[in-house]
């Protein structure tokens, strides 16, 4: 049968989506359901995590979970079975594939993209360092890794809600979802030690991350002995090099062995700037307008001077692509790392539209809430790692776009105002580009009319 589902005795087999972006595999987070539960049409069953973000699945049957191909922190390639679905006594087949190409046709939102084209290998299990802790719902015996999905699965369902803690003489960790015992294992949390806020105990993620602030809650991680490590000292911690992580490691280093990449930076006074966004958001306290979205604009307005820095280079056709539309990436740091989440086309926004989407879009980012195609497609890249107390810098561009830039933190210092000295709020701007795109005349072209922007804002009035 076509699409993402294959019958087997009646059963009908979800296979894991492409989830889009050439993604090939997803690691389960969390289950939505247990064996034996009843599941409509589109009900979300499963949390995964890919590459670029944390996506809950729906499926596309109704009827009675049979199997749980996986357990929390499996990674499942595209195309291989993630649950089977009985249908309910009484039902049939045939009606249960009718429900689910009916949905299909009505354009439900929750079918995804392409499920079941994708062709991975065996299912594989993800070795991780492990702290000494209460038991993980991924933890079997070699017994338990021979046996079918369906065995595996209510072993990790059991663990998760009544495991008998490591040590006999320590009361359990009441602790249910795996994501808060991955955040307690990667920052070295002995969830024995966190006293849980959630119904009956339950340790909830808060939790963890309030015991982070207490040093004696911290332990140093033991790897596992499956692991083939090299030796680590008294102390240290081993952060796996996995998932989001793992992506931003190789995106990072194809752009370093990819483009050939320049910095040039200038120091700007942004008094008026500041004045600027003042009286703006005095004359609209309900829309405030953040520095950020000023930044964006006159980041928008010198792509439309300059747009051979809105562009792409083509390695395969060797072409230069300049985008039509500006995708504007803004770097958040999130939990899981670095993400850019972007704004298409936001050169069609107002300022006060830029400031509403930024502050959306980046709180989105940091709940972990956007979807995969939200952090991919992007054209130019803002940095505002000021936020972090830092005057300068020199970042990676985002591949495969052709340039970034960085706004450092803006301070008071002395600077020279119509041959005075005065005390101005002077922050410092980086231009990051590939010079396969352009030369310094062009860089150097934009940084200066940003740095003109931010320094004189009537000049963007001008420019728009």
């Amino acid at each position: 049968m076509g699409g993402g589902m294959t019958t087997v005795e009646r059963t009908q087999v979800f296979l894991l989506p492409d989830l889009g972006e050439g993604l090939s595999e997803a690691e389960i987070v969390e289950w939505r359901v247990a064996v034996g539960d009843v599941v409509t049409v589109d009900q979300s069953v499963v949390e995964v995590e890919t590459a670029k973000a944390v996506v809950d699945v729906p499926c596309p049957y109704a009827g009675r979970v049979v199997t749980l191909h996986g357990a929390a922190g499996e990674v499942r390639p595209v195309g291989q079975p993630l649950i089977t679905i009985a249908p309910l006594d009484g039902g049939d087949e045939s009606a249960g594939h009718a429900t689910y190409r009916e949905e299909e046709r009505a354009g439900s939102g929750n079918v995804l993209i392409g499920y079941g084209t994708g062709h991975g290998g065996a299912t594989r299990r993800r070795r991780r360092p492990r702290l000494v802790l209460a038991p993980e719902p991924t933890d079997v015996g070699p017994a338990d890794a021979a046996r079918p999905d369906t065995a595996r699965a209510d072993v990790a369902v059991s663990a998760a809600v009544g495991a008998a803690p490591a040590d006999p003489r320590s009361p359990a960790a009441l602790v249910i979802s795996p994501i808060v015992r991955r955040l307690a294992r990667e920052h070295g949390v002995d969830l024995g030690t966190v006293r849980g806020t959630g119904p009956g105990g339950v340790i909830r993620r808060a939790d963890v991350e309030a015991a982070l602030t207490a040093p004696a809650a911290r332990l140093a991680a033991v790897p596992d002995p499956h692991v083939a490590l090299a030796p680590a000292g008294d102390g240290d911690v081993i952060v796996p090099l996995t998932g989001v992580r793992k992506a931003i490691a190789d995106k990072l280093s194809r752009s370093r062995r990819e483009i050939p990449e320049v910095t040039i930076w200038v120091d700007v006074d942004a008094t008026s700037l500041l004045e600027t966004r003042a009286a703006i958001n005095a004359a609209a306290p309900d829309a405030p307008v953040s520095i950020l979205a000023l930044l964006a604009r006159i980041c928008l307005s010198g792509l439309r001077r300059f747009p051979q820095l809105n562009a792409r280079v083509d390695t395969e056709a060797q072409r230069i692509v300049q985008s039509a539309g500006v995708h504007l990436g803004i770097a958040a740091q999130t939990d899981r790392g670095l993400l850019v989440p972007v704004l298409r086309d936001a050169q069609r926004l107002t300022t006060a539209e830029l400031a509403a989407e930024l502050a959306a879009t980046t709180a989105a980012a940091r709940a972990g809430n956007l979807p995969p195609a939200r952090l991919t497609g992007g054209t130019f890249t803002l940095n505002n790692y000021g936020v972090f107390g830092v005057d300068g810098s020199t970042p990676i561009i985002n591949h495969p776009e052709a340039a970034l830039l960085g706004v450092g933190r803006i301070v008071d210092k002395p600077w020279v105002v119509d041959g005075q000295l005065a005390v101005r709020k002077v922050t410092q701007l980086s231009l990051t580009f590939d010079h396969r795109v352009c030369d310094g005349g062009v860089a150097g072209g934009f940084l200066r009319h940003v740095a003109d922007c931010v320094e004189r804002p009537a000049m963007l009035i001008a420019a728009v």
